[in-house]
């Protein structure tokens, strides 16, 4: 499955939904609202790669994403800066080293840059108040040249777009990149 998300790019996928179904459980004895999830391949693969740090994901979601074509004709395949840089495994970037390394496309995992200090987004769920925070989190860097060219952006979790909507608002400004690409491993069923 792959699913269209619109946004101020050219043309955006995400390969699948994240869920498939949720059902509440319930509060935990922290006070943590509970829930049993059923998530497509996809999700599944995301989930383990991120929360369980299973590395044998890595090269799974990447067999997925074969479906797409051209992205071998991309000239540069840039992450999603990671919001919790203590991880020891960066699911995005792992990610996309790996597409490009298949596709034989150059990585440019430091030209998004995200300033420490910003809070999560996670939480955030008024689309204003997340692009007021992602216009002061992201910057550009300009050790890169990147005028234009096209530029896949790749993040693991489609929600709002609000990320990448900013992420690619900067690229087309500051870069004055040709073209941006979008693509998510998984899509949220709400923008919440």
């Amino acid at each position: 499955m792959s699913i269209e998300i619109a946004g101020n790019w050219k043309k955006g996928f995400a390969f699948d939904v994240h869920t498939l179904a949720s059902t509440y459980l319930g509060v935990d004895e922290f006070g943590h609202d509970q829930w049993e999830n059923t998530r497509s391949d996809m999700g599944q693969l995301v989930y383990d790669l991120k929360y369980r740090s299973d590395k044998t994901a890595i090269s799974k979601i990447v067999d997925l994403l074969d479906k797409f074509k051209g992205i071998e004709s991309i000239d540069y395949i840039v992450p999603i800066p990671a919001t919790k840089k203590q991880r020891s495994i960066q699911p995005v970037l792992e990610i996309a080293n790996e597409l490009g390394k298949r596709k034989n496309v150059t990585v440019l995992d430091q030209l998004l840059i995200k300033q420490p200090g910003v809070r999560e987004l996670k939480n955030v769920t008024d689309i204003e108040q997340r692009r007021a925070i992602l216009k002061k989190s992201l910057t550009l860097s300009n050790g890169y040249k990147v005028s234009g060219k096209n530029i896949l952006l790749i993040d693991d979790l489609y929600r709002s777009g609000a990320t990448l909507s900013a992420a690619t608002e900067l690229l087309y400004e500051v870069g004055k990149v040709k073209d941006v690409y979008v693509l998510t491993m998984t899509k949220t069923r709400s923008n919440r």
